[in-house]
């Protein structure tokens, strides 16, 4: 088996986070490692703020919901506040992701902590489990056997407060551009909307208190709603392990862009895209060149990987470029 490498495109080129070291070059056949790391800048510190303050009204509000809930004897206000448990560990994962995110890397973790957040909604994801079959058993006992009297002042009020607490939440974080922020909006959205059925299901059982079964059913809503979000974190962890396709993202539109991105780019193969932790996506590739653009690697480099930031976001790349025969001869030993 015969193999040719050529000695002039082994690139790596490390963006820091204020400050760009030189394009090196090495050995082996036009192979490019690009890592940029976010700046961490007022943008990160905005992130970091506006998490921060979100997660401490956030689990105020949960552990209210929980006091109120007992106090109460609404379980539909305790299966509120299991929901805004659902909060706060998106929450707290999000802002997980930010800081820890900024930890340099080093030689025994070349990624950093970035799938520290993984790891971290693994346990997020046990504990909703135990959480909705918990609220599931009880609503279904109480529908078939009355629970104690609901104090339906005390729900209705907590509920209120719920709600305002969560709009304030979707207020300070609504903007936030970043992509687990975003993440932990819509949860915070659907909080409210639980909080403000549980407020409506307290005014219907203070005017008919005959229908005294609302509170289970909410409650069973509320499960479900959970077990939603908790199923939408186990397909996300699922598609980071099994290293798959980022879900908004189009491999072969991606190969197309990366062709269209030089004159001298002839193929693309070898391809692959995966996640490494929320927001941080890496690539590999093999790039085809005319063998007249064999001396134009950096400016192909450059060209490809600028295109990929700007169209997709995926600034850790690592490509590596080869001459039509030398693909060829490739190709031939690997079939």
């Amino acid at each position: 088996m015969s193999h040719r490498t050529g000695h002039e495109g082994h690139a790596h080129d490390h963006l820091e986070p204020e400050h760009a070291h030189d394009h090196h070059l090495h050995g082996h056949a036009g192979h490019a490692h690009a890592h940029h790391h976010a700046a961490h800048g007022p943008s990160e510190a905005s992130s970091v703020r506006r998490l921060g303050v979100s997660l401490g009204i956030t689990s105020t509000i949960m552990i209210v919901e929980a006091v109120g809930g007992w106090l109460s004897g609404s379980l539909a206000l305790i299966s509120d506040a299991g929901h805004m448990l659902t909060d706060a560990a998106a929450l707290a994962l999000a802002l997980l992701a930010v800081l820890f995110g900024a930890r340099p890397a080093d030689m025994k973790r070349t990624f950093g902590f970035r799938r520290l957040e993984v790891l971290a909604a693994q346990i997020n994801v046990a504990t909703l489990l135990i959480l909705t079959g918990w609220i599931g058993w009880e609503a279904v006992a109480r529908l078939r056997s009355p629970g104690p009297q609901i104090g339906l002042g005390v729900m209705a009020g907590v509920a209120a407060v719920g709600l305002l607490g969560n709009s304030v939440v979707l207020v300070w974080l609504r903007g936030d551009h970043n992509i687990n922020t975003r993440s932990a909006f819509l949860h915070v959205l659907g909080d409210a909307v639980a909080s403000m059925a549980v407020l409506l299901g307290a005014g219907v059982m203070w005017l008919r208190p005959d229908l005294a079964w609302i509170d289970p059913v909410l409650s069973l809503g509320i499960a479900l709603l959970i077990l939603w979000g908790a199923g939408r974190i186990v397909l996300e962890i699922s598609d980071i392990l099994m290293e798959a396709v980022p879900r908004h993202l189009d491999v072969e539109e991606i190969s197309q862009v990366m062709e269209r991105a030089d004159d001298g780019v002839v193929a693309v193969h070898d391809l692959h895209v995966w996640t490494i932790s929320s927001g941080l996506y890496a690539l590999s590739a093999h790039l085809v060149i005319h063998a007249d653009a064999v001396g134009r690697n950096d400016a192909i480099l450059t060209g490809v990987k600028s295109s990929l930031v700007k169209r997709y976001g995926i600034d850790h790349t690592t490509l590596q470029i080869e001459s039509v025969d030398y693909a060829h001869i490739d190709d031939v030993h690997t079939h």
